[in-house]
């Protein structure tokens, strides 16, 4: 039995993907590195979020969606922008699967959620560039791990942030979204 999608959840979904991508494009600090760029930013913090409240899929959906927008409108990650769509939508689909699962207090699924979120996200982030440097660019390894070294000091900043923040706001917001989905 299929469940049909109400379109209060629609537009829920569209919201939180217009927050990642606002979250992506306007609260940043970009950092150059040995080879190319990365940058601290809020958006995996809405993409924490998005999976919090709305689930797996639709959370997936508007992470993806909305990082994709940063990166079609971005030109220096605009080759990154079919990456950036899966990987953001597993990690907001693994952390609102683990969040919505059954079992301990709510606070520690949330938690554990935007943990394991985060670090798919870094593996696959990390996973990309080491290869796309080393065996499409054929760049030295040399160079290749300095920017790795570089790239996972910001993402990991990244990461604890987004979960920092993501794991209080979803915490307060999920019993009045709940509430709004209720009311239909």
């Amino acid at each position: 039995m299929k469940k049909k999608i109400t379109l209060r959840q629609m537009t829920l979904t569209g919201l939180m993907a217009a927050a990642v991508y606002v979250a992506s494009a306007f609260l940043q600090i970009p950092i150059p590195t040995a080879i190319d760029n990365t940058r601290l930013h809020m958006g995996n913090v809405m993409c924490l979020l998005s999976g919090l409240l709305l689930g797996p899929w639709q959370g997936g959906l508007a992470a993806g969606v909305g990082s994709l927008f940063f990166d079609l409108t971005n030109p220096a990650y605009i080759a990154s922008a079919p990456f950036t769509f899966l990987f953001k939508f597993l990690m907001a689909w693994l952390c609102g699967r683990i969040a919505a699962g059954a079992g301990s207090r709510r606070s520690l699924r949330f938690l554990a959620g935007s943990l394991w979120g985060s670090l798919l996200y870094v593996i696959l982030y990390l996973g990309k560039s080491f290869a796309e440097h080393y065996f499409v660019l054929k760049l030295p390894l040399e160079a290749v791990l300095l920017t790795l070294s570089q790239k996972a000091l910001v993402s990991g900043i990244n990461a604890v942030v987004a979960v920092c923040v993501a794991v209080p706001l979803g915490l307060s917001l999920q019993p009045v979204l709940r509430k709004i989905l209720l009311t239909e």
